[in-house]
Parts: C-alpha cells; sequence; structure tokens
C-alpha cells in the first residue's frame, strides 16, 4: 500500500527532523491524540546547543501520568519553577543569536501561562511555531487509538531521543560550533534563533 501522509505525535519545542517531515506531508499529516503518553520521548521534553554542549529540556509531568494516560489527559506538573529555568536556558543559550530578539517575545508568553494539559501546550506552541517557520498548516487529529495505520507514514516513534536521526542534515550555522562542532537535529528554536527567516529555505 502506497502511504498518503503522515501520522505524527505532538512534541515540546520539536526537532527539526520533525518540521521536515511535517512540511514534506503537509497538507495529509494528522496528529496522534489518543496513544498512551511514552517517557523520555520529545513529547516533553526538547535538546538545544548550550555553551556546554547539548542540553536537555525537561517538561515535568505529574506522577501518575505513566499508567495507560492518554497523551491528551497528561497534566504539566509546576512543583518546580521549571519554566522560569527553561526560559533562562534559552536566554543564556541564544541571547548573542542572530534572531533570538525577533522571536523571544512571542516565545516568552509560554514561559508565564501555566497551561493544566501538555497536549494544550504542545499544541499551541506547534501553531506559534509553525507561524515563525512561516509553514501555512491546517492541524487534524485521530479520533481513538490504532496501533496501525497502514496508509500513514507512522512517525510516533521514530522521531525519538534516543535514537541517531536518520535525517541528512546540512550543516548551518550554530552559535557554539567553534566550541563543540555542528549538533544535528536540535529543537527548531536552534534554526529559528540562528537562521531567522531563512528557517523555511532550510527545512
Amino acid at each position: 500500500m502506497i502511504e498518503k501522509g503522515a501520522l505524527l505525535p505532538l512534541f515540546y519545542l520539536p526537532p527539526i527532523e520533525y518540521f521536515t517531515e511535517l512540511n514534506i506531508h503537509n497538507p495529509d499529516f494528522i496528529i496522534e491524540k489518543y496513544e498512551h503518553f511514552p517517557k523520555q520521548t520529545y513529547r516533553n521534553r526538547a535538546h538545544i546547543y548550550s555553551p556546554d554542549g547539548l542540553l536537555t529540556l525537561v517538561v515535568p509531568v505529574v506522577k501518575g501520568s505513566k499508567v495507560h494516560t492518554p497523551v491528551k489527559d497528561v497534566k504539566i506538573s509546576y512543583d518546580f519553577r521549571w519554566q522560569r529555568l527553561h526560559w533562562m536556558s534559552l536566554q543564556a543559550c541564544y541571547r548573542r543569536s542572530a534572531y533570538f530578539e525577533y522571536y523571544e517575545d512571542d516565545l516568552a508568553l509560554f514561559y508565564e501561562a501555566k497551561e493544566p494539559f501538555l497536549f494544550d501546550y504542545n499544541e499551541k506552541l506547534l501553531h506559534l511555531l509553525l507561524r515563525l517557520v512561516k509553514v501555512k498548516a491546517t492541524l487534524k487529529y485521530t479520533q481513538e487509538f490504532k496501533p496501525d495505520y497502514p496508509e500513514l507514514l507512522d512517525l510516533r516513534n521514530s522521531i525519538h531521543p534516543k535514537k541517531t536521526s536518520k535525517y541528512p542534515q546540512k550543516p548551518y550555522y550554530q552559535l557554539f560550533e567553534e566550541k563543540h562542532g555542528f549538533i544535528n537535529n536540535l529543537s527548531i528554536v536552534d534554526l529559528l534563533f540562528n537562521q531567522g527567516p531563512q528557517a523555511i529555505n532550510y527545512l
């Protein structure tokens, strides 16, 4: 059977590979809304480039979200001030990049408002990121959980922080590359802050 689109999960500050796939399959992609929440994935973490190399930002979720909780029902934990930590990290890593100031006001709002659910938070963030990258896309969602979608390219488990990205990425300028070299498949914000309006051409 020929695949006629793609099935994507919803990630926090998704990696560049995610936006490449979304762009390739646009408008024939759907977002998974009913899968059980898998731990240690990009659904609640992102990779950025710090002065010390790769830095992982994790959005904490309320305990108990591991027992067969549909991803749409997973709640964000605010027991500690992770938003402040993430925003300070983004500023420390990218303040000197060419385009940080162009995007910071839009992104800063996500580190102030306390969205109860991870899915809703990621969804609003994705809408913003698509607008900033200048990709026009309408988000459509699954209506139930299905283990298989034969007619779609199933990307629910393939874009993963513990798997080496098969996506052949052409290097672009990164702020700390003189120290640590080019780091592949970081969060889309790394591309945005370093390349600005050229990000869409890169994708």
